[in-house]
């Protein structure tokens, strides 16, 4: 059967017993195909003793055809998000976890099936003839080619298709090559709404016309119809901690064995909203949003080239000090993913305009959920905006 080609690279039909002993001949049919070794992309150690990360989204599947660096899928960590990329050339296997999965670092992601090197152009045809051979029969024969047919698009559209229910098969795509562009995706998604806005809504039908009714006496008023009021339920439901709220659990709570004081003083500003007014054209022109942040955390550093054991550590047995000589500054930030600290590095080599940057790509990123792991690695002093 064509199907047992997935095991096996020649197929041959060989002769009876019979027939050998009347013709010294022996008949058979055979032919090569791409299908390769099958080789399983272990999920490879992305640092910071990081042992497990929570799987966030696949932008492969089954059957789809990857190249070396091409995006497999995002992965999110419990300090940051990260993208894995593919070290193979071949079609996906198999994947071995769905969406909010926890996948162990070293243990099988996905199975890639090999390229063959000495792939040819008559290997490409012969796989064209078992794709139609192994189709269905009937009426599913059109859907198993819609199926199988490649979508070329990356990994930002399939997203978006993803988050509203889209197939990409069914879209048009009016790039290079056909290729799928978000602009399609957004075209297909507002032809979807009209056809739901349609249906919600037809066109009123004639209203044939009625004698008109005798007014009614005041002394019977009209009755109001009762409406039956539906209260939803609510359920309790349990959610697993992972990610982000792993760690920041982990960490508020080895935070309660540091000794802690508060410190409190009024300080007047004055001048520094009349610099601040003074930088805001600048930052404006070059597109930077300064807020007060950038001047506290620059004050921050300046103090610790003064004071630099506030910039220092104790190793566990609290026997030696580790003076730090970068000022990687953290700042809290709330995020959809929870309390997040990342830092600007380096800030004692850098301008107040050059920590309003940096600040705005951390909260940008914040936003997006895209901190990645250096962002949020390293840092040897925070602060905290609690706000006015």
């Amino acid at each position: 059967t064509w199907s047992s080609l997935a095991f096996s690279k020649r197929i041959v039909t060989k002769c009876s017993h019979s027939q050998l002993r009347r013709s010294n001949e022996r008949y058979f049919f055979s032919s090569t195909i791409h299908l390769g070794q099958v080789v399983s992309f272990n999920l490879s150690d992305i640092g910071e003793g990081i042992s497990e990360v929570t799987v966030k989204e696949w932008y492969i599947k089954v059957g789809d055809k990857v190249n070396q660096f091409d995006s497999i899928c995002e992965v999110q960590s419990d300090k940051a998000s990260v993208t894995i990329t593919s070290r193979f050339d071949g079609y996906i296997k198999k994947l071995y976890y769905e969406v909010d999965d926890t996948a162990k670092v070293g243990l099988p992601l996905v199975d890639i099936e090999l390229f063959e090197e000495d792939s040819s152009s008559s290997d490409e045809q012969v796989d064209q003839v078992q794709d139609q051979l192994a189709a269905p029969a009937g009426g599913a024969e059109s859907e198993f080619f819609k199926l199988a047919a490649k979508v070329l698009t990356t990994p930002a559209v399939r997203k978006i298709a993803a988050e509203n229910n889209v197939k990409l098969s069914e879209v048009i795509g009016t790039g290079k090559d056909g290729r799928i562009l978000k602009e399609d995706v957004y075209a297909y998604l507002e032809k979807r709404k009209l056809k739901e806005v349609e249906a919600l809504h037809p066109p009123p039908s004639p209203v044939p016309t009625q004698p008109s009714k005798p007014a009614i006496s005041p002394r019977e008023p009209p009755k109001m119809p009762v409406i039956d009021v539906m209260i939803p339920i609510g359920k309790d439901r349990t959610e697993p901690i992972k990610g982000y709220k792993k760690a920041m659990v982990k960490t508020m709570t080895k935070s309660l064995s540091i000794p802690c004081f508060s410190y409190c003083d009024e300080i007047d500003i004055t001048n520094l909203v009349q610099m601040r007014e003074k930088f805001k054209s600048i930052a404006e022109e070059k597109g930077i949003k300064i807020s007060f942040m950038p001047f506290f955390i620059k004050a921050a550093s300046l103090a610790l080239m003064e004071y630099p054991i506030l910039n220092a550590s104790v190793d566990e047995k609290c026997e030696n000090l580790f003076y730090k000589a970068s000022h990687n500054i953290g700042i809290a930030m709330d995020t959809p993913q929870g309390l997040l600290v990342p830092n600007i590095k380096n800030v004692q080599n850098l301008s107040v305009l050059q920590v309003a940057l940096e600040l705005n790509r951390l909260h940008d990123l914040g936003r997006k959920g895209s901190l990645n792991q250096n962002d949020l690695s390293g840092g040897t002093f925070s602060l905290s905006n609690i706000g006015a």
